[in-house]
Formats: structure tokens, C-alpha cells, sequence
């Protein structure tokens, strides 16, 4: 790992400044400008046709639904949508671009002006995000090793014209934590309206941070180093907290950092250079002239926004404030959007948001884990759930006994009312049926008793619990500790 050993007080002194580019799939079922199919795992090179391999002659074709999807994860931002936008080749050389430039946008980007608000350590941020704009993707070059003291790459082209937005942020990011949490935020937000399912291993997310340092309290930035391609959020973090180090060292010993994109090394830790940081004119931008610009009407724009869900950040405020929630408990059950809409249908069974929240977090969340499911596949519908919970809130069963329900409800996927009838494992509540239950318990245990009746009323638990145990958790809590300090006296 890294072994930089640029003392803390000195790294102090200066502040980071942090801007991501994220590139997000778009999770069309076919690719931005053919019919070629976008699953993930095909053979390689056969998802391919003549517009994705840039041969001559071969015209490209926008897919409607790519842009629907990049309009509304800009909506999901907040950011203006421009009516007019155009395509631009972005003109450079890679074993993986058939066709020696990418089509993307430029000048003319699809949406500008946004932001995302985040959270550090119970402190609100917000982040600005200066653009989204649309462009195919490259194929992708797999490096086989060293064999016979060469290097062998072989290139599949299934990813190449791939749909993807690039979303730009303002360097507005001051540390590794914050832009851990900004992507955090990115990527929830994305998943929640359905624009990607963002599955890093598959690179539907990949994200290239701009990070650059200056001393504290300067306006003027320094020259940035981009960090390119990183493919998990642990190792984003760990590439900017290494690239700030590297920075800060660089300029204290008397060096300047120069303006290049760099590689993140998983192994050592380390940033390292790949080449010099290209300038727009060097990728010679010019109109795409085998696409017409594109315009989103305000009636399409319209249609689009009316389709987008509750954000992840309104649902977290509105279940703290509809179900009385605590904070971390809202964020756990808006995690993902079935979480969010299990939970909530489970609660309006129930009548009960609190309650219904802590069996969801807790016991459901852990069987779901041991079972390896993901809560949509959840044996135990939302609406069983909840008329569990209303069972305990209405004192026919115990939370105890109700433990016991859920386990043969997620083995069976039964409704608890029918284990219940099935097994006889109706609350005990009849008075006469719980005096014999105490008076067995009393009997069994004199020595507590004397101890209760001689000052020590806390052993009123100890004999509370026995009397659970006796009646195989159906005992009617509450009449059982009011019976029994009847009969301490």
C-alpha cells in the first residue's frame, strides 16, 4: 500500500477541491443508435451490426428511450433541460472505439444547472452538478498478461455504442468522505427512477475524479489531476485521499503537479500517471452530421417528469414525518425503492409505522439475509406483515410469540392468522386460564416470591418471564403482570 508520509498538520494547511465525472449506463434494452442488444455477459463481439462497428456507410438512429431515461435522471437533479441540445464527435484513438471518435455532446449538452444535496456526519451539503449530457460508449480492452514477454489485449465490442449519460459536477467536493457520499447519493437516486441499475462489476457506474489542492483560504484553484476509471466507491475514496497526499507532497518538497490523467492501483494504493490531460481541442469537437439536434418539447418533458417516483431524499423526510421514524431508521427503509414500498404497505395494513419499521429492519431483514433474498422476493407478502403487526398491537399475540409466527410465515408463506388457528397459538387473555398459570409459577418459585414481598419488586420480572415461558410466550403480557402483582399483594 501507499507509504506516503506527508505529516497530518501539514496536509492541513491546504484544501482539496474535488469535482466527479460519473458515467452512468442507461438501462435501455437496446444500444443508443442500433438494435444491438445491451445484456451484460454475451459471448464477445456478438452483440455487434455494422452501426456499432463504424463500418462505412452505417448511419446511426437515436433510441427514444435513452433519452427519456437521461431526462429524467436530469429531473432527478434538478437540473434545467435544454429544449435544444446537439451531438458532437469527440475525435480520439483507442484499440476499443471502431470508430475512431465517440458521439457525444459537447457545447450543447442535454441539462445543465443542477444539484444533489448530501449528508456528512449529520450535516447537510449541497453539491452542484453542472451538466448531463448523453454519448455512446467504447468496447472494452482485456489485458491478458505477460506471455512469452508480451502483453496480449484482445478487445469485445458488445459494450461499444452502449448508452451512457455523463453527469458533471461543480467542484464543490472538499474531501474523500464527501465525494464517498455524493456518489452514495448519486447511485440511489439513479436506481430509485429506474435509469440504471448501476451494478458496478457489470460497469454500469464508473466514475473519474478531478482532484486538485491549494492552501487554505486561496480563491485560485491548482492544477488538477484526473483519476480515471474507477470501479468501486471504496477505491474512488481511497484514490482521492491518496491523490491529495501525493499532492500536498509534491508541492511542499518544492515540485508542481502537472495536469495528466492518472490510474488508481488497487494493489499498491497509488495513483500513477497515464498521459498528459487532453484539452477539448484536442479531441477536434465538431457537429455529429448524421444526427439531427435534439429537441424535448415541453409537452415530452412533461410526460417524463409525470412518470418519476418519489426521490429517495423526499421519501426519507416523509416517512421521519408520516410514521414517526428516527432518521437512521427512515434511511434504512428508503434504502431502495422496494424496501421503501414494502414498508409502507405493510404500515398502512398495520396502523402502526414505528412498530411495523422495527419488524422490517430487524427480524424480516435478518431472515431476508440468512436466505440470501433481496426483499422482493420476500416469502412473507407486505400486506401479511402488516396484519401481523396489527395482531400485536391489538393484543391477540405477543411480540415473542409473534417471532415464532414470522419464522413459520417465511418458511411457508402463510398468513399468521392461519399458523395461528392451525397451532393454537391464540394470546392467552382469559383471566381464570392465567391465575392457574401464576399459581403454578408462584408455587415453583418461593424464594422469589419472599424476595418481592421483602422490598425487592424487581424479581417482578424474573416471574413475569416464567409465566411466559409456562404458557409458550401466549400469555397476554400486560394481564399477566397485573394479575401477579394482584396476588404478591
Amino acid at each position: 500500500m501507499s507509504t506516503l508520509a506527508v505529516a497530518e498538520d501539514v496536509i492541513a494547511k491546504y484544501e482539496p477541491v474535488i469535482g466527479l465525472e460519473v458515467h452512468v449506463q442507461l438501462g435501455t434494452k437496446t444500444k443508443i443508435f442500433c438494435g444491438c442488444v445491451t445484456s451484460f455477459g454475451a459471448e464477445p463481439n456478438t452483440n455487434v451490426c455494422p452501426v456499432c462497428l463504424g463500418l462505412p456507410g452505417a448511419l446511426p438512429v437515436l433510441n427514444r428511450q435513452a433519452v427519456e431515461l437521461a431526462i429524467s435522471a436530469a429531473l432527478a437533479l434538478h437540473c434545467r433541460v435544454n429544449p435544444f441540445s446537439r451531438f458532437a464527435r469527440k475525435n480520439y484513438f483507442y484499440p476499443d472505439l471502431p470508430k475512431g471518435y465517440q458521439i457525444s455532446q459537447y457545447d450543447q449538452p442535454l441539462a445543465e444547472h443542477g444539484w444533489l444535496n448530501i449528508n456528512i456526519d449529520g450535516i447537510a451539503k449541497r453539491i452542484g452538478v453542472t451538466r448531463v449530457h448523453m454519448e455512446d460508449d467504447a468496447g472494452k480492452s482485456i489485458h491478458d498478461g505477460f506471455r512469452d514477454s508480451d502483453v496480449y489485449t484482445y478487445v469485445d465490442l458488445n459494450r461499444s455504442g452502449a448508452p451512457l449519460i455523463e453527469i458533471v459536477s461543480e467542484p464543490d467536493i472538499r474531501s474523500a468522505g464527501e465525494a464517498y457520499a455524493y456518489l452514495t447519493e448519486m447511485k440511489q437516486v439513479m436506481q430509485y427512477i429506474s435509469v440504471s441499475d448501476c451494478d458496478m462489476e457489470k460497469g454500469q457506474l464508473r466514475c473519474d475524479a478531478n482532484v486538485s489542492v491549494r492552501p487554505r483560504g486561496r480563491e485560485e484553484l491548482g492544477t488538477k489531476a484526473e483519476v480515471k476509471n474507477v470501479n468501486s466507491f471504496r477505491f474512488v475514496k481511497q484514490a482521492i485521499e491518496y491523490e491529495i497526499r501525493r499532492q500536498v507532497e509534491l508541492i511542499e518538497s518544492g515540485g508542481t503537479v502537472a495536469q495528466e490523467s492518472r490510474l488508481y492501483n488497487v494493489e499498491t494504493g497509488q495513483t500513477v500517471s497515464m498521459r498528459s490531460k487532453e484539452q477539448a481541442h484536442d479531441y477536434r469537437y465538431f457537429p455529429e452530421p448524421d444526427l439531427v439536434p435534439l429537441q424535448v418539447s415541453e409537452h415530452w418533458l412533461h410526460e417524463v417528469k409525470s412518470r418519476l417516483p418519489e426521490l429517495p431524499a423526499d421519501r426519507r423526510e416523509r416517512f421521519a414525518t408520516d410514521y414517526g421514524l428516527r432518521e437512521y431508521d427512515a434511511q434504512v427503509l428508503s434504502l431502495t425503492r422496494e424496501t421503501g414500498d414494502y414498508f409502507e404497505t405493510a404500515a398502512k395494513v398495520s396502523g402502526d409505522g414505528r412498530a411495523t419499521g422495527n419488524w422490517v429492519t430487524g427480524d424480516l431483514m435478518g431472515l431476508l439475509k440468512a436466505a440470501g433474498k433481496e426483499i422482493a422476493e420476500s416469502p412473507i407478502s407486505a400486506q401479511r406483515l402488516g396484519e401481523l403487526v396489527a395482531l400485536i398491537s391489538k393484543g391477540e399475540i405477543s411480540g415473542k410469540l409473534a417471532k415464532e409466527i414470522l419464522a413459520k410465515m417465511f418458511e411457508s408463506g402463510e398468513a399468521a392468522s392461519a399458523i395461528i388457528d392451525r397451532e393454537g397459538l391464540k394470546q392467552i387473555s382469559d383471566s381464570g386460564a392465567l391465575e392457574k398459570i401464576i399459581d403454578e409459577v408462584l408455587a415453583a418459585n418461593p424464594k422469589q416470591v419472599e424476595q418481592y414481598r421483602s422490598g425487592k419488586t424487581a424479581v417482578a420480572g424474573f416471574l413475569v418471564g416464567q409465566a411466559m415461558k409456562a404458557s409458550r410466550g401466549q400469555a397476554n403480557p400486560a394481564a399477566v403482570n397485573e394479575l401477579l402483582k394482584a396476588k404478591l399483594g
